[in-house]
């Protein structure tokens, strides 16, 4: 890990001295960055759109062809959350599939017949899976174009052989270097949504996400750290929609920086009723990211008002661009995206998340940069073996 120079005196409502003790300064800062750094991921996709548009058009454009977003943990929850919009907007059809599944099982997913774009995102752009998904899909596919969002300009995947192949290397502070994703997954995120969508829709939405992102930073400190002092053993995130794939990647950041001491679940409002609900008890916290969309919004809130009649959960919180007045002492409220599209609150809402399982990790006397101390989980992924397709 490199050296962390000293410029500020606090971060995430801690001492930066506190924060270097406890091995806790990089993620702090990371998370903390977010809203400068989409700001910059803008300008550079900006500054790209003609050429992405020119490489990856020609087939996202396509309704006989397919585009996948891939990435292996918080990289294939980059996918999940995009997905069900890209799909959406783009004639071609949009999966999230992750690598890991494209590597164990490639004829289940890739058909050679199809044109495929296929988006593989990467903070490290080291991890054995997604160099083994562009070899695979090299030799299986045979109209296939890669576009590669990544951290790392080291990294193996923006050069990863390949008959056509485009690398988005975003800002170099975005290459987190402690253990969990922070600000690598938000910016890789909006670089997707940027190059699939266009800088120009999203030319005046930029400034009120990372300003939302930045109020959120600063206002929830206090709220996420008294949660974490809380002594919660179990917390689900629910979300419905672009939610749904927030609340996998918020519910993989507590277990990270827990080291596996907070049991996670996750899952939507409606399907948390099918047999997940029964993970409840008296030490559960229940996050739920509450839509903007009004038919959603309204099943969030019966899911809501629910689990807070039930009495079996601790506490139900929800975070929310359109906080209910008779909730607010249980509301985490977002503030100027009351109108915003759902995808919008995707980072100010991951920002809660990231905070709490932050905090919850130095409640736990643990050290955020690197938690898991005995070398069995690693930022970047070891151990596997990978064989021949028959």
């Amino acid at each position: 890990m490199p050296a962390i120079p000293m410029n500020t005196p606090d971060h995430l409502g801690v001492p930066e001295s506190d924060l270097l003790a406890g091995g806790a300064l990089w993620t702090a800062r990371e998370i903390e960055q977010q809203p400068a750094m989409l700001e910059r991921t803008h300008a550079l996709l900006a500054g790209l759109q003609t050429e992405i548009d020119a490489f990856a058009g020609p087939v996202a454009q396509d309704p006989r062809a397919r585009v996948i977003l891939t990435g292996a943990g918080t990289s294939a929850y980059i996918g999940q959350c995009l997905a069900p919009l890209l799909d959406r907007h783009l004639p071609a059809r949009v999966d999230a599939v992750p690598t890991t599944d494209i590597v164990s099982a490639p004829h289940l997913y890739l058909d050679p017949a199809q044109p495929l774009l296929l988006v593989s995102f990467g903070r490290s752009g080291n991890s054995p899976e997604s160099l083994a998904t562009v070899a695979l899909v090299e030799s299986i596919v045979r109209d296939v174009r890669h576009l590669v969002v990544t951290c790392n300009p080291e990294g193996a995947l923006g050069r990863a052989p390949a008959r056509q192949l485009l690398t988005l290397q975003l800002p170099e502070e975005t290459h987190d270097a402690s253990f969990a994703m922070t600000s690598s997954f938000s910016c890789m995120m909006y670089a997707t949504l940027a190059a699939l969508v266009g800088t120009t829709q999203l030319a005046p939405r930029i400034q009120p996400i990372s300003r939302a992102t930045a109020q959120v930073i600063d206002r929830a400190c206090p709220t996420t750290q008294a949660l974490a002092l809380a002594g919660y053993e179990r917390v689900v995130y629910l979300g419905s929609g672009v939610m749904q794939g927030l609340a996998r990647e918020a519910a993989l950041k507590l277990g990270e920086l827990s080291n596996g001491a907070i049991a996670t679940c996750y899952d939507s409002p409606l399907g948390f009723r099918h047999g997940p609900k029964t993970f409840l008890q008296a030490r559960t916290l229940v996050v739920v990211f509450v839509s903007n969309d009004p038919l959603t919004r309204q099943y969030d809130h019966d899911l809501i008002d629910e689990l807070r009649g039930d009495r079996v959960a601790g506490r139900v919180i929800e975070v929310s661009a359109q906080p209910r007045a008779d909730a607010a002492a249980d509301t985490m409220a977002v503030p100027l995206l009351a109108d915003a599209a759902d995808v919008d609150l995707l980072w100010p809402y991951v920002a809660v998340a990231q905070m709490f399982a932050f905090h919850v990790s130095r409640a736990l006397g643990l050290s955020p940069d690197n938690p898991n101390k005995q070398g069995t989980v690693n930022r970047v992924v070891q151990g596997v073996r990978l064989h021949s397709v028959p």
